[in-house]
C-alpha cells in the first residue's frame, strides 16, 4: 500500500511542475510587451516635466475622448506619469522603467533569472535614496523628488532636522556603495595601485630595445664616471652632465681660469655600435613585425645601418688641451691695467679664462667708473696690446663684471673629433643635434636646429664659413640616421659640396627625374624650392588630416601606428636645406627665389623643414628684412665692416674677430662667441665613403614634382598617352570641384608623381586651370554631364 501511495504522489507533482514553465514563445512575447512597456514608461516621465501644468485640468477627464493631453502618449501618459512622478518618487521614477526593461529583455533573451530580483531590490533601494535626497535638496520643488520624498524629507525633518538627514542620507550612500559596489578602503587604494602599475608596464612595453641597450650602456658609464655635483646645463638642459673642471692658478694676486679638456667617449660610440651589432645579428626583422605589431621603426629598411665612427676624424692640433704661456698672460694683464690708469679708470679686480683661440679677462671697475667710457677705449687697449682685435663685453650678460677678449698669440685648434666625442654631443637629447665648436670657457656649444628653426650664416671669404657648413652636416650624420634626416644641397660654387654625392641615396633629396643631388643650376634651384613648397603644403594637408600641430607629434602618432598609410600617410623625415652661397642666387634669380624662400621661412618650421643660408655678402639687398626676421638664429664670422656686422647680428662685434672660424653666434638674445670646430675635406671625405659604401635606398628621397608654369604640353593632350585612372581622376576633381594632385592622390590612393601627371593631362584635356601656386587648381567643368559631352567630343 505505501508503495502504490509514494507512485501516485510523484504523478500528481511531475504536473505541477510543467505548468510553471513558460514556452519560449510566451517568453519572446511577454519580454517584448515589457521592454516596449518601459519605453513608454520613459517617455511619458520625460515629457511629463514638460507639459504636466498643461495636463494637470484633464486627470480627472480619462474618459473623455474629446480632451487632448500634450504628453508624449497623450492621456495614459499623463496619468501614469503623475502617478508614479508626482505621487511617487520623482525623478528617480526613471529607475522603474530601466528595472521594467531589464526583466523584458531576460525573458526576450531566455537570460538566467539569477539575479533579477537582486537588481529590483537595489533598483528600489536607489529610488527610495535619490527621492529623499532631491526632497531635501529641492524642498521647494516638490516635483523632483516627488511626494514620497517630499512627505519623506519632511517627516524626518520633524524629528531629527537638516542635520539628522543629512548624516541618514551619508549613511545610505555608504551601506549603498558598501553592498552594492563593494567599496572598500583596502579596495580603492588596490584600485589605484593596480592602474598606476598597468600604465607604467604598457609605457615600459612601448620602449624599443635598440633604445634600452643604449640607455643600459649610459647607465654603465654612468656608474664609472666620479661622482660630481649635479647642474642644469645651458644647451642640452640635461642634469647629468658634470660642469667642466677648471684649474685656477694665482700670479701675483692675479686669478687665472684654465679650462680642462672635456671629457670624449670614443668607448661610448664604440660599446654602442657593438651591442647594436649584436642585436641586428640576433633579431629577425620580418617576424617581429608579423608577431609584435609593436611600434613602427622607419629605419627597418635599413636595419644594418651603422653610424660613422670617431677614428673617421683626425685630432689636430695639440691633444693634451690648452697651452697655458704665463708670461702673456702676465703682460696683457699688466698692459690693460696699465692702459685704463692712463685714463684714470681704477681696477679693483681682474681675472683670466683662457679660451682655445681668445682669452676673456673680467675685471671689476672701482666704484663711479662709467661703463661707456671703458667701451670707448676699445682701440686704445687694441694698440696697448698690440693684437689683431680685441672685443669689449659691457657688462658680461649675467655677471657683475667687463668682458675683454684678447686674441691669442698661439691659438689651439678645435677638432671636429673632440667636439663630437664631448660628452655633451653623445648625450644630447635633440631632434636635429649640431656642434659648432668650443666657447671662451672650452665648453662644447651644441644647439638644436629644430628649435632655432632656420639658420643664416655670413662672413668674409676665407673666414670658415664651408668649414662651418661642413660641421653642421657632419654633426648631424653622426646623430641622424638615414630615414630621419634628408639634404638638399644648393651649390652655386660647384666645389665645395660635391663631395657629398656618395650619400646620394642615403641623406640627399632631389627632384625626380633629377640626374644629381647636388644642385649647381640657378633654374633647378628655382624648380627645388617652389616643389620644396608643394611639399610643405602637402605636409600640412597630413598634419590636419592626422590632427596635429607639428612634425614631431605626427610621427609619434605614426610610430604608434594611429595613422593609416592607405590614406597616404607616411613616416615624414626632416628636410634641411643647405644654400652656400645665397648672394650669388639673389643676383641671377632675384624675386623668383625670395619668395618660396620667405614662403619656406614663415611657414616650414612646424613640419620639420629646416633652411641654412651662407652668403658672403650681408647687404640689406641679399639679407632682406623679410628673410631677417624669420632667422633669429644667426652665425657671423669675420666680416670687413661694422655696418656688415650690424646687417648680420644687429651688433657690432663681427669686424674685431680673427678669422679661421672665430664666430659669433646668436639666437635672439645674448651673442656668444665660439671657436668653430675644424672638419677638413678628406675627413669628409672618409665620412661619405663609410657611409656610401653602405646598403642604401633604391633612389634618393623625391621630392613633389615641380614643372613650372608651362605644364600641360601636348603630348599630354594625347588621348592614346592618358593615365587608366584618367576618367576617375576627372569624376573626383568635377565632385569636389577643386583641382589638385593631393586630393587624387588621398582619392585614388596614388603616390605624388602620378597625380601629378593626371593634374596635367587634366589640364591639357580642359578640366582643370593652370598652375596658381600653392592655391588648388579652377574647375572648368561644372557637372558630369559636361564632362560627358566633352570627352565625347574629343573621341569624335
Amino acid at each position: 500500500m505505501a508503495k502504490k501511495k509514494t507512485t501516485t504522489t510523484k504523478k500528481k507533482i511531475t504536473p505541477k511542475k510543467a505548468s510553471l514553465v513558460v514556452s519560449k514563445k510566451n517568453k519572446i512575447i511577454l519580454g517584448s510587451l515589457l521592454i516596449l512597456f518601459s519605453m513608454a514608461l520613459f517617455f511619458s516621465f520625460v515629457s511629463f516635466y514638460f507639459t504636466w501644468q498643461d495636463d494637470q485640468s484633464l486627470l480627472s477627464e480619462f474618459a473623455n475622448r474629446n480632451e487632448q493631453a500634450k504628453n508624449l502618449l497623450n492621456k495614459f501618459g499623463a496619468s501614469v506619469s503623475h502617478f508614479f512622478v508626482y505621487k511617487g518618487f520623482g525623478v528617480a521614477s526613471i529607475i522603474l522603467t530601466i528595472l521594467v526593461c531589464i526583466t523584458g529583455l531576460h525573458l526576450f533573451l531566455s537570460l538566467d533569472k539569477k539575479g533579477l530580483l537582486k537588481k529590483w531590490i537595489w533598483g528600489l533601494i536607489f529610488m527610495i535614496w535619490i527621492s529623499i535626497a532631491l526632497g531635501f535638496l529641492a524642498d521647494t520643488k516638490p516635483l523632483l523628488g516627488g511626494l514620497i520624498g517630499y512627505e519623506m524629507n519632511d517627516f524626518l525633518k520633524d524629528y531629527t532636522g537638516n542635520i539628522g538627514v543629512v548624516l541618514m542620507l551619508l549613511f545610505g550612500l555608504i551601506f549603498i556603495l558598501v553592498r552594492f559596489f563593494h567599496f572598500t578602503p583596502e579596495g580603492m587604494a588596490h584600485f589605484f595601485k593596480k592602474k598606476t602599475s598597468s600604465i607604467k608596464s604598457e609605457l615600459q612595453s612601448t620602449s624599443k630595445e635598440a633604445t634600452d641597450a643604449i640607455r643600459d650602456v649610459q647607465e654603465s658609464i654612468k656608474k664609472t664616471e666620479k661622482e660630481t655635483p649635479v647642474v642644469l646645463d645651458t644647451y642640452t638642459h640635461k642634469k647629468d652632465i658634470p660642469p667642466l673642471k677648471k684649474e685656477k692658478i694665482v700670479l701675483d694676486d692675479f686669478e687665472v681660469t684654465v679650462p680642462a679638456e672635456e671629457e670624449t667617449t670614443d668607448e661610448l660610440a664604440m660599446e654602442v655600435e657593438e651591442i647594436v651589432e649584436e642585436q641586428e645579428e640576433t633579431d629577425n626583422i620580418a617576424n617581429k613585425l608579423v608577431e609584435d605589431f609593436g611600434e613602427f621603426d622607419p629605419t627597418l629598411e635599413l636595419g644594418h645601418y651603422k653610424f660613422p665612427t670617431i677614428e673617421l676624424l683626425d685630432q689636430h692640433g695639440v691633444t693634451g688641451g690648452i697651452t697655458i704661456n704665463q708670461e702673456e698672460l702676465e703682460e696683457n694683464k699688466n698692459k690693460i691695467v696699465d692702459t685704463l690708469k692712463n685714463y684714470k679708470i681704477g681696477i679693483s679686480q681682474i681675472k683670466a679664462t683662457i679660451g682655445p683661440t681668445v682669452t676673456l679677462y673680467e675685471i671689476v671697475p672701482e666704484a663711479g667708473v662709467r661703463i661707456s667710457k671703458i667701451k670707448n677705449l676699445e682701440d686704445d687697449i687694441a694698440l696697448s696690446l698690440a693684437a689683431l682685435g680685441i672685443r669689449i663685453i659691457a657688462p658680461i650678460p649675467g655677471k657683475g663684471t667687463i668682458g675683454i677678449e684678447v686674441p691669442n698669440k698661439n691659438s689651439t685648434i678645435v677638432s671636429m673629433r673632440s667636439v663630437i666625442a664631448s660628452s655633451k654631443f653623445q648625450k644630447a637629447e635633440m631632434e636635429l643635434p649640431i656642434a659648432f665648436g668650443k666657447t671662451i670657457s672650452n665648453e662644447t656649444f651644441v644647439v638644436d636646429l629644430a628649435k632655432m628653426p632656420h639658420l643664416l650664416m655670413a662672413g668674409a671669404t676665407g673666414q670658415g664659413k664651408s668649414v662651418g657648413l661642413n660641421a653642421v652636416l657632419t654633426s648631424l650624420l653622426y646623430k641622424k640616421h638615414p630615414a630621419e634626416v634628408k639634404f638638399i644641397l644648393v651649390d652655386p660654387k660647384k666645389v665645395e659640396l660635391s663631395i657629398y654625392n656618395k650619400i646620394e641615396r642615403h641623406f640627399l633629396a632631389k627632384l625626380p627625374d633629377s640626374e644629381e643631388a647636388i644642385i649647381t643650376d640657378n633654374a633647378k634651384v628655382i624648380n627645388t624650392l617652389n616643389s620644396l613648397c608643394i611639399e610643405m603644403d602637402n605636409r600640412y594637408e597630413l598634419l590636419k588630416h592626422a590632427q596635429v600641430r607639428n612634425l614631431k607629434e605626427y610621427n609619434v602618432k605614426f610610430k604608434s601606428r594611429k595613422l593609416n598609410p592607405n590614406d597616404g600617410h607616411k613616416f615624414l623625415p626632416y628636410i634641411v636645406l643647405v644654400i652656400d652661397e645665397f648672394a650669388d642666387l639673389i643676383m641671377t634669380a632675384g624675386k623668383e627665389v625670395e619668395t618660396p624662400i620667405a614662403r619656406l621661412a614663415q611657414l616650414a618650421r612646424a613640419i620639420g623643414i629646416h633652411l641654412i643660408i651662407a652668403t658672403q655678402r650681408p647687404s640689406v639687398n641679399v639679407i632682406t628684412g623679410i628673410i631677417k626676421a624669420n632667422f633669429p638664429a644667426r652665425i657671423a664670422f669675420r666680416v670687413t665692416s661694422k655696418i656688415d656686422s650690424r646687417t648680420i647680428l644687429d651688433a657690432q662685434g663681427a669686424d674685431q674677430l680673427i678669422g679661421r672660424g672665430d664666430m659669433l653666434f646668436t639666437q635672439g638674445n645674448d651673442v656668444t662667441r665660439i671657436q668653430c670646430a675644424f672638419v677638413d675635406t678628406p675627413e669628409v671625405a672618409k665620412i661619405t665613403e663609410y657611409i656610401g659604401s653602405q646598403r642604401a635606398y633604391p633612389n634618393a628621397y623625391e621630392l613633389p614634382e615641380y614643372s613650372g608654369e608651362d605644364s600641360g604640353t601636348s603630348i599630354d593632350n594625347n588621348i592614346s598617352e592618358r593615365d587608366i585612372l584618367f576618367r576617375d581622376a576627372a569624376e573626383v576633381i568635377v565632385t569636389a570641384q577643386q583641382g589638385s594632385a593631393s586630393l587624387i592622390q588621398r582619392k585614388l590612393k596614388l603616390g605624388y608623381n602620378r597625380a601629378g601627371r593626371i593634374v596635367d593631362q587634366l589640364e591639357a584635356a580642359g578640366i582643370v586651370g593652370p598652375f596658381e601656386g600653392s592655391k588648388a587648381r579652377q574647375v572648368l567643368v561644372p557637372d558630369f554631364v559636361a564632362l560627358d559631352e566633352l570627352l565625347n567630343n574629343e573621341r569624335s
